[in-house]
């Protein structure tokens, strides 16, 4: 069984909670996914580091601020919208995937972790009618797609050094589609934080979408 250790190596200073959190998510999952397969069986067995250090590869670029919002669209299994939920408990988060098994897992992981600050709807991201500081995806849609999706999904004011925009965790060369949207951006590569193989062509991409 993989072990925490890899999330707290870079993660030091995590409180008991978010440990004893990170370590249920763990227990969870695989007990789930063995009723609803929604992460594979190989990626279940390294959880902490190809999902859980992975979505945190976010809270590496930005330190979201405490009564923020956070939109996690195509959020499939809950990545990685879940382990932000943990690093960030006073910033509110909403989940969605159009697909109603997937939803169903996160609600109940959600529910297992006792997560108030995460909300998790079978809902089209167009059907979304509210606005958030950030929005997250990891693999979803092409930046141009999700960038159709919901580009009217934004608060018009911001309160973070990055101004309001998408955090999409992407891999592979970007060049092509990154010169589709004419927006501010900038990547991060997650090798400049994590050592693991796994990293080594993963990014996070920020594009901002206030003037």
């Amino acid at each position: 069984m993989e072990k925490l250790d890899i999330v707290l190596k870079y993660f030091p200073d995590l409180t008991d909670t978010q440990k004893e959190q990170f370590i249920k998510m763990n227990e969870l999952y695989q007990d789930w996914n063995e009723k609803i397969n929604v992460v594979s069986r190989k990626d279940v067995d390294m959880l902490y580091e190809r999902h859980v250090l992975h979505s945190l590869g976010i809270a590496k670029v930005i330190q979201f601020k405490p009564g923020s919002k956070v939109l996690d669209l195509g959020t499939g299994g809950g990545f990685p919208g879940v382990p932000l939920a943990i690093m960030f408990p006073k910033t509110e988060f909403y989940l969605v995937d159009s697909i109603a098994k997937k939803i169903k897992v996160v609600q109940e992981v959600v529910a297992g972790l006792g997560l108030t600050n995460v909300k998790a709807e079978q809902v089209r991201v167009e059907k979304v009618d509210d606005d958030f500081d950030f929005i997250v995806s990891r693999a979803v849609a092409p930046l141009k797609t999700l960038h159709n999706w919901s580009q009217d999904k934004f608060y018009k004011m911001y309160n973070h050094e990055l101004k309001n925009g998408y955090l999409l965790l992407k891999g592979g060369d970007l060049t092509e589609e990154l010169a589709e949207v004419k927006r501010k951006k900038k990547v991060f590569e997650l090798s400049d934080f994590f050592e693991e193989e796994f990293f080594e062509t993963k990014k996070v991409v920020y594009v901002q979408m206030m003037k």
